[in-house]
């Protein structure tokens, strides 16, 4: 069986997530901006924490962290390139490498960009991705440490799971993501409906997060960057896919 997942909201618009394993009771959360809104979800549905997966070392990502793991005793799982610079880490790793929670087993994706060491956490089985503040809901991060080399390359690894992959990323950033979107491309029709979702999401005190890659790769103008629609709505019809992602993103920066 699928990993079953809950979004769990934190802080001002921060999401943290549960991977619960049926078969085994083993439940991964992956990253803890806060640990009291997690222990309440993990005990209003009587499960314990086994694990704790950290997609990068920023504060709202880690701070709750300790807590956790000192009331669970999960196991707490990361980048071992930013080992130095996230909490105590009982496992350090990187790409390609295999997590398991109970009967599933996922891989370590690095995705560089918004920070160095950034990784993402992604179970095929489940057809689930967790890419914290890489891929987002009509987004991706800020550029704080990589290039746009380094985050194009990261996006495009994302870009090339299977469409139906449910994208948990890591905060609720829809509604303006939707807005800059539409000033790149006001005519693509599944954006429109999308951001009108959006608000009627949120309008119901409902997440947008998460997606589905099908999603992204319709709508989210850091992942299409490669489009020649978007090249010439951005008035850059010849450029390399990482330049026209780097004008979508320095755009985006002035928004």
């Amino acid at each position: 069986m699928p990993l079953e997942i809950v979004t769990v909201p934190c802080r001002t618009d921060n999401y943290a997530f549960l991977a619960h394993d049926v078969a085994t009771g083993a439940t991964a959360v992956v990253d803890v901006p806060e640990a009291a809104p997690i222990m309440n979800a993990l005990r209003e549905r009587g499960w314990r924490a086994s694990h704790i997966l950290i997609t990068h070392h920023h504060g709202d990502h880690v701070d709750g962290v300790k807590a956790l793991a000192a009331a669970t005793g999960a196991r707490v799982i990361g980048a071992a390139a930013d080992a130095h610079r996230l909490p105590r880490l009982d496992e350090a790793h990187s790409e390609g490498d295999a997590v398991r929670i109970g009967m599933d087993e996922g891989r370590i994706i690095d995705v560089s960009g918004h920070t160095m060491g950034h990784i993402a956490f992604h179970f095929p089985d489940s057809s689930v991705v967790f890419t914290g503040d890489s891929l987002m809901a009509l987004g991706c991060g800020r550029l704080f440490e990589g290039t746009p080399a380094t985050m194009w390359a990261s996006l495009s690894k994302l870009a090339a799971l299977a469409p139906e992959t449910l994208v948990c990323s890591g905060h609720e950033y829809a509604q303006a993501n939707a807005r800059f979107a539409l000033t790149i491309e006001p005519g693509n029709k599944a954006l429109v409906s999308r951001s009108q979702a959006i608000t009627a999401a949120r309008d119901a005190g409902h997440p947008t997060v998460p997606s589905t890659l099908a999603e992204e790769l319709a709508t989210n103008p850091f992942l299409r960057a490669n489009r020649a629609e978007v090249k010439a709505a951005i008035g850059m019809p010849d450029a390399s896919d990482v330049a026209a992602f780097a004008e979508i993103r320095a755009r985006k920066d002035r928004f």
